[in-house]
């Protein structure tokens, strides 16, 4: 249909062909004193709307991505300190493990001195205990001969009065 605008049609067909088109559902623009008073009436609004309603907004927003970075910004340094100090407490703790460890087995290897020393010490006096035992035995089993020996004629006598049934001089 555009072609046929600027073809060989006459200044009225085509104006024909425009207000047939506005009929048929097109858009009729009137650039007439109406459109320029809207047009003033934005830019007043505008211009009112300005520092009242659309700077403070935009200082609002402003502030608030300030703000949003700034948290974030502290989040990331909270977040750092916070891997440091685990960092840290965990380099303590390995030294005092290692520190508990290594005491542990200084009491251990203590420990066990220790009880090898009161071991060879129980071991020393059974041992005394048991030789001073047989030093008792052997004197009691000598003082036991010696008396023997001296009734051991009344027993033999005893022994063969018994057997015979008579008196043995």
């Amino acid at each position: 249909m555009t072609s046929h605008l600027f073809s060989t049609h006459s200044l009225a067909e085509t104006t024909s062909l425009l207000t047939g088109n506005a009929a048929e559902g097109g858009v009729n623009l009137d650039f007439d004193l109406t459109f320029l008073a809207h047009l003033v009436a934005f830019a007043v609004l505008v211009m009112i709307l300005k520092p009242l309603l659309f700077d403070p907004l935009m200082k609002v927003f402003e502030e608030r991505e300030r703000r949003t970075e700034g948290a974030k910004l502290l989040a990331r340094r909270m977040d750092e300190r916070a891997g440091e100090l685990l960092q840290r407490y965990e380099a303590e703790l390995e030294a005092v493990r290692r520190a508990a460890g290594e005491e542990r087995e200084r009491l251990r290897a203590e420990g066990a001195k220790l009880e090898a020393q009161i071991l060879a010490e129980a071991r020393a006096e059974v041992a005394k205990l048991v030789e001073q035992g047989r030093a008792k035995l052997e004197t009691d089993r000598k003082l036991l001969r010696a008396e023997l020996s001296t009734r051991a004629a009344d027993i033999a006598r005893d022994i063969a009065s018994r057997v015979l049934g008579r008196e043995v001089a």
